[in-house]
């Protein structure tokens, strides 16, 4: 079953979940509020990331949802449930796809956010897992076909790149001065801004690259995948 999604592929939902793990579109009138009643006490969850954190669940869905995610056909944004209990799927997070490319068939992974009562358990491998298999498999077992999937992580964050690294995904080098941060963002470089900068009180970020391709995908790295997604 495919959902109606402003997405260049059709999002398969039978794809997107497992025993444990459903990811479904993210539909503010039912996913801000559950999102933003945990996310608004936490807003270290968004120390790393160039967007938040955010004054309510509104703030949330008119300045990130509605104005970056909805109107762009390269990304993608789901909520993610835990279904490992025997009571109502409870809301763990989000995760989500950005700068996918029919035409390079390409994608990334992104919007990671798993929520503190669900880290360090099996939800974020479970949802990038998920992900993984929707992009990577071949089209026959329903899966896109694409050739290459992307991981960028501010480098400070290493909690980030050693998850992707534990995935399978293979660092491809790191891109200097990469991104200017908003203001109030303190996770960047602080130093070597020049003395007539143009955004003097913004921090610059590095970031780091990885990517898990087609090719690491067959060679075994589905397998790999497979193995932590049980643990």
């Amino acid at each position: 079953m495919a959902e109606e999604v402003n997405f260049h592929f059709p999002v398969s939902i039978g794809k997107l979940q497992n025993e444990r793990v459903k990811l479904v579109p993210f539909v503010p009138e039912k996913h801000a509020d559950p999102f933003f009643a945990i996310a608004g006490n936490h807003p270290e969850l968004f120390d790393y990331l160039p967007f938040g954190p955010f004054s309510s669940a509104e703030d949330f869905v008119s300045t990130f949802v509605e104005r970056r995610i909805l109107p762009d056909p390269a990304q993608v944004l789901f909520a993610v449930f835990d279904t490992s209990t025997t009571g109502p799927p409870q809301f763990a997070g989000t995760v989500g796809l950005l700068d996918t490319s029919p035409v390079n068939l390409s994608t990334e992974i992104g919007f990671v956010i798993t929520l503190p009562p669900f880290q360090r358990t099996h939800i974020t491998t479970n949802a990038i897992g998920l992900l993984l298999h929707w992009t990577l498999d071949s089209p026959s077992t329903g899966g896109l076909g694409l050739r290459r999937v992307a991981w960028k992580a501010n480098s400070l964050n290493s909690r980030s790149i050693r998850a992707a690294e534990r995935l399978g995904f293979r660092k491809e080098g790191v891109l200097r001065w990469d991104r200017v941060l908003p203001v109030g963002k303190t996770e960047g470089k602080s130093i070597g801004i020049r003395s007539e900068d143009r955004k003097p009180n913004c921090l610059g970020r590095d970031t780091t690259l990885l990517s898990l391709c087609w090719d690491d995908w067959e060679a075994g790295a589905w397998k790999s995948v497979d193995e932590m997604m049980l643990r």
